[in-house]
């Protein structure tokens, strides 16, 4: 973890809401960046003027074992409800500590911190080998036809370490290593998504680029696989889709906003679209009635094809955010350049 330098320096260890430790990261231009310890929860990104980039709701609660609603939540090792885990898994409600053996420090940069999360007893009875990772249906089958009994079961022996930096031009970087140390000799296997909540002047006047001809998952459908239509993502109603074998880059127009998100990612082939609209919004205790309207989950993930990682073997993830200037004034989509750019 970098050293704090000073109250206002670029890593600010304090206190956040509810009197739980967070870290603020500061660059000399103006943004910053704050996280959790708890989840190694990401819960602002503010660029330069200091308008924030990410949504987190005003009913979120900042107690465990409640996830945060909003901001970066670290889905692992299960996204969504698909496993006998709870919801996108429990590295989200965990606390986090600092890594006391982090890879070598970023060139040109002071504002990072190094996480890292290690299982618990709870995690251990909870997380085995034979049912990591898997889908339901896969869970239930193994069930039925082994009947194992809880001693029989193998637990999952791991390290994650989430790297958090904050670049000199206000980008925001993600990075993930998570390594099997089990010593019995046992692979797991896990799914993972950076479940992040970008906040958006209005939901009906966004676009996604980047997703159009792909393949996608409808989770409000069974999980159907669809071909994805039309020139852009466009919102009228609620959607929750996964898809497949996505670029690298990905572009969020604001077009209120004048702004493009991009999201440029490594070692994560899926993409989840993610928003509850109206009904599932007013549903959700910790999510304002009209929330929805100001935020757009885009989420870099590992879905369709759990990892595996034999014993000392390791997996990296990265997920880069950014922001530039865009609209719609000419009439000619500015993301295009930013996709097919460098």
């Amino acid at each position: 973890m970098a050293a704090a330098s000073s109250e206002k320096g670029p890593v600010e260890l304090c206190k956040g809401i509810n009197g739980l430790d967070k870290v603020v990261l500061r660059e000399v231009r103006g943004s910053s960046a704050e996280v959790y310890f708890y989840g190694a929860h990401l819960t602002s990104w503010k660029n330069e003027h200091g308008e924030e980039m990410l949504f987190v709701s005003s009913k979120a609660i900042f107690k465990p074992p409640k996830a945060i609603r909003g901001g970066i939540p670290i889905c692992f090792p299960q996204f969504s409800n698909l496993g006998p885990l709870e919801q996108h898994g429990f590295a989200r409600n965990r606390v986090w500590t600092a890594d006391k053996d982090p890879p070598p420090v970023p060139p040109n940069s002071r504002a990072f911190i190094d996480l890292i999360l290690k299982p618990s007893e709870d995690d251990l009875k909870i997380w085995s080998h034979r049912f990591g990772g898997c889908t339901l249906i896969t869970f239930w089958l193994t069930f039925i036809f082994s009947a194992l009994s809880f001693s029989d079961l193998v637990f999952s022996s791991y390290e994650f370490r989430l790297r958090v930096t904050l670049g000199p031009a206000g980008d925001l970087m993600l990075t993930s290593r998570i390594r099997n140390t089990n010593t019995d000799g046992k692979p797991f296997t896990f799914t993972f998504a950076y479940h992040t909540y970008l906040s958006v002047s209005d939901i009906c006047e966004v676009r996604v680029e980047g997703l159009e001809t792909l393949d996608y998952l409808d989770n409000l459908q069974n999980r159907e696989r669809f071909t994805e239509q039309g020139d852009a993502i466009t919102f009228e109603g609620e959607v929750d889709k996964i898809y497949l074998s996505t670029p690298t880059k990905i572009a969020i127009l604001d077009h209120e906003k004048k702004r493009t998100f991009v999201i440029r990612k490594d070692g994560l082939p899926d993409a989840v679209v993610w928003n509850p609209w109206d009904k599932k919004a007013k549903a959700m205790a910790d999510f304002g009635d009209d929330e929805y309207k100001h935020m757009l989950c885009v989420e870099a993930a590992a879905v369709e094809k759990a990892i595996t990682l034999k014993p000392g073997e390791e997996w990296r993830g990265r997920q880069e955010l950014s922001v530039v200037p865009s609209s719609y004034c000419s009439g000619q989509l500015d993301p295009q350049k930013v996709l097919h750019g460098s």
